[in-house]
């Protein structure tokens, strides 16, 4: 009887171990998927305009309708970031598919370096999937010294095929909205700690060396 007690004992041990190691991977696997929520929700944003977000591309509008749509824009700062931020014209007038070049301009208003992040939104919603930048300093971490001005450029153009969405047809103003949230700048690497050395003498006879 005690030899089958032992079996058991040790059947039960090694499904314990089978059940603990399952729930370790799960759990570390839970872990691993909430770290890359954030970059993988950002990503499904800017592919598909999803909130807002506008999208990214390397090429231009491939035509150009003869329909003019306004393009307001809007800066913004959160968490206490000391800067001057704002766009160098409130808004443009261009046609649908045309490509535009505008500025945003960044001062430091604090006595010491900062460092900051933007974020980006279009309204109406549904529209930021038809907003295409070329080039913009979004998701790129900016540093500022005491005083500094920073020249941020941004180009973009507004699809054509946004006139092919019944909800966007009618839509004649598009505002794009940024905002710079503070982060924390590199930290200065430690100084190593100094080896003092000593000089000494080797004597081996007993007398002083010269």
């Amino acid at each position: 009887m005690s030899g089958k007690q032992e079996t058991v004992d040790r059947g039960a041990q090694r499904s314990n171990k089978v059940v603990a190691g399952v729930c370790l991977a799960f759990f570390g696997g839970m872990i691993g998927m909430s770290y890359a929520a954030v970059p993988l929700y950002a990503m499904f944003c800017q592919m598909t305009g999803y909130g807002g977000t506008t999208q990214r591309v390397e090429q231009y509008a491939y035509r150009i309708l003869d329909r003019e749509i306004t393009v307001r824009f809007d800066a913004n700062t959160s968490g206490g970031l000391p800067w001057d931020f704002k766009p160098a014209a409130r808004d443009v007038t261009m046609k649908i598919g045309e490509t535009a070049q505008v500025h945003y301009t960044a001062r430091n208003l604090f006595d010491r370096t900062t460092f900051g992040r933007a974020s980006f939104n279009v309204t109406p919603e549904m529209a930021g999937a038809y907003f295409n930048k070329v080039e913009c300093f979004c998701f790129t971490d900016t540093t500022l010294k005491p005083g500094e001005t920073l020249d941020m450029p941004v180009v973009f153009y507004v699809d054509p095929d946004i006139v092919d969405v019944p909800e966007l047809r009618n839509v004649k103003t598009i505002t794009l909205s940024y905002t710079f949230f503070p982060i924390e700048g590199e930290k200065p690497v430690a100084a190593a700690p100094r080896v003092q050395t000593e000089t000494t003498n080797d004597n081996t006879d007993g007398k002083a060396g010269g």
